[in-house]
């Protein structure tokens, strides 16, 4: 479904809106699929067979009707049309059940489609958001909706079709029944109780769906916590905080429940309210017909009709409430969901934009001004050229803009200004899909899927078959451990990679960039989490997967890209100087600093290890002595 267009000036009123009939405007589309002419059967079909089982048992009531007054009259010429009206009921009331159940057969494909359809439009949808949505939501809350907002279509649709719709049949049909039979004055007291039941009922759960919002609020932080607790479950751990992530989690579940209990007390005052208000009309009904009968205006049966005809319409009215409440509930979670949808996309391709064709891998930022918040400008009027087969580095202080450069090539964002080229083509003129195919990643922390290592591997192509991974696995330097491992590639690499080390995790990340065989390489920070040892094992893998590709490597630790072809370095957002090693060395300014502070401090790491080693030397002889 397409956002809405208009954003109303009352956020109170838009929020009423959208969980009222613009909610259920925009769900009635999932319900009635232009594209699926058998589902739109099959909810004919459904609705068919509602009105024959309506129809049935609106004529029950005078089947019984007949068998009270057949008996009322002598034994032998009652008693056998008493018999054929008693057969006649039962077979009734068994066909109207076979009608139910084969109207819940025809009916549920439909509503599991609708589900589906609306479930798939929102998780394309949440693909589609900026990266900003993602850093912004806390999944928990985010995938609770979906949870909710995806739970309640099924029951929205049933209760709609099959509770409301029938229930409203049924109140015309008893009025008419009751006009033709026994006057307007009982047609009138019906009339007036249903409004007053409706009123009430809708009164009380107005006032319920504000304890449901709050529940749903509730509800969505005690699962943010558990969740962002539990990923970080080796933090915790670190800083001793056990205590304190369960004192955060129980004070949420704590207010929740609270909320909870608030809620289903609401349920007992409105279930005693409707059962005042349907036993005073049917003690006034009854009432009525026995004084008709006192008169000799009304028979016995009459009696039993309208005690009949009441209690079948008090059945789908004391739903009424509940139903009433599942389906404002259901319109709160569906709205919540539609508001993902209506997100707007920050970063969209434009109208029939083409699709990247990189003849040339060349990457040119052409005076890029940028900031993740207005105000705060991280990169200003940065310019530079990564030529074709070149490896260029990126470095500089902290908060420099590094990362931010990878993210605008990647088109997570837009420049405020100025142009972001590759291949010769304005990202923002071509489709996302297309640039993003042609550049492959090594980032500082690869996050993999709790798959196995060949999904993982194989998710850099779709459709990568076994030799290709294999191959990939073995450029990687991946082969020695996959051959430890009793499952090999089948091997379960954990919540986020956490059963794999850093170095481990790495390889894999340059595997799957291996199996996309991208033209572009960025490698952002690719070695910076990583020991000594480990890096220069993983820099010598990386070496060949540059090999005939345009590499931009962003990097912390300037010994790791000194043999760049070109190195840029960035101070507050600004390209501050550019060259090689050698000659941005020789011009002593902002690299020659950075270099010459980093080759102290490693000058003092070794310094340290050698004493270390010594002292564990002479350790060791004493030991022998």
């Amino acid at each position: 479904m397409p956002p809405d267009s208009q954003q109303p000036a009352d956020p109170d009123k838009s929020a009423r809106d959208v969980e009222g009939w613009a909610t259920l405007r925009r769900f009635l589309p999932y319900l009635w699929p232009k594209d699926n002419p058998g589902l739109r059967i099959r909810i004919v079909v459904a609705m068919a067979l509602v009105l024959g089982g309506k129809g049935i048992m609106l004529a029950l009531p005078f089947a019984y009707k007949g068998t009270v007054d057949a008996m009322a009259g002598p034994v032998d010429t009652g008693l056998t049309v008493a018999l054929a009206l008693v057969a006649a009921y039962a077979l009734g009331r068994f066909t109207s059940v076979a009608f139910d159940n084969l109207r819940n057969i025809a009916f549920e494909k439909v509503g599991q489609y609708a589900s589906l359809a609306l479930a798939e439009d929102v998780f394309q949808r949440l693909h589609r958001l900026s990266l900003r949505f993602h850093l912004a939501r806390r999944t928990g809350e985010v995938t609770k909706i979906i949870e909710r907002g995806t739970k309640s279509i099924d029951m929205m649709l049933y209760f709609l079709l099959f509770n409301i719709a029938p229930t409203v049949i049924e109140l015309i049909a008893v009025g008419v029944i009751f006009y033709i039979n026994f006057g307007i004055e009982l047609v009138l007291g019906t009339a007036v109780t249903v409004v007053l039941y409706v009123a009430v009922t809708r009164w009380i759960t107005e006032w319920r769906t504000k304890l449901r919002r709050e529940m749903n609020d509730l509800d969505g932080k005690a699962l943010h916590r558990a969740v962002d607790s539990l990923l970080n479950f080796e933090t915790v751990k670190y800083f001793n905080a056990e205590q304190r992530e369960e004192s955060r989690y129980s004070h949420a579940a704590r207010a929740y429940a609270e909320a909870a209990i608030k809620s289903e007390n609401s349920v007992g005052l409105l279930n005693m309210t409707q059962s005042i208000i349907t036993n005073a009309l049917l003690a006034g009904a009854m009432a009525y017909t026995v004084w008709g009968w006192s008169k000799g205006e009304l028979t016995v049966g009459d009696l039993v009709l309208v005690n009949t005809f009441l209690i079948q319409l008090f059945r789908p009215l004391d739903l009424l409430g509940w139903v009433y409440r599942t389906i404002r509930q259901g319109l709160v979670d569906m709205a919540e969901m539609f508001r993902l949808i209506d997100t707007d996309i920050e970063v969209k391709d434009i109208p029939g934009a083409p699709a990247l064709i990189v003849r040339t891998p060349t990457v040119v930022f052409d005076n890029v001004t940028f900031g993740y918040e207005p105000g705060r400008t991280i990169l200003d009027r940065l310019s530079f050229e990564v030529p074709a087969g070149s490896t260029t580095a990126i470095v500089g202080p902290s908060g420099a803009g590094k990362s931010t450069i990878g993210r605008l090539l990647f088109r997570f964002y837009d420049p405020t200004q100025g142009r972001v080229l590759v291949g010769g083509e304005d990202i923002a003129r071509v489709r996302q899909d297309s640039l993003r195919a042609a550049i492959g990643i090594v980032p500082q922390d690869s996050v993999l899927f709790n798959e196995s290592l060949a999904y993982n591997i194989a998710y850099g192509a779709e459709g990568a078959d076994e030799a290709v991974v294999e191959q990939a696995a073995r450029d990687a330097a991946l082969m020695p451990l996959i051959e430890r491992l009793p499952d090999g590639f089948g091997t379960m690499v954990g919540e986020r990679g956490l059963k794999l080390s850093g170095g481990e995790k790495q390889r894999v990340a340059i595997a799957r960039t291996l199996v996309k065989n991208p033209p572009i390489l960025l490698l952002d920070e690719a070695t910076s989490a990583l020991d000594t040892r480990t890096e220069q094992e993983i820099l010598g893998t990386l070496k060949r997967l540059e090999e005939g590709r345009t590499t931009i490597a962003i990097a912390h630790r300037l010994s790791t890209i000194a043999d760049a072809d070109n190195i840029l370095v960035l101070d507050h957002g600004r390209l501050a100087e550019n060259g090689t090693h050698a000659a941005l060395l020789a011009k002593g300014g902002l690299y020659a600093e950075m270099w010459s502070r980093q080759a102290s401090e490693r000058g003092k790491d070794a310094s340290t290890t050698d004493e270390g080693e010594a002292g564990e030397a002479a350790e060791a002889a004493e030991a022998a002595e």
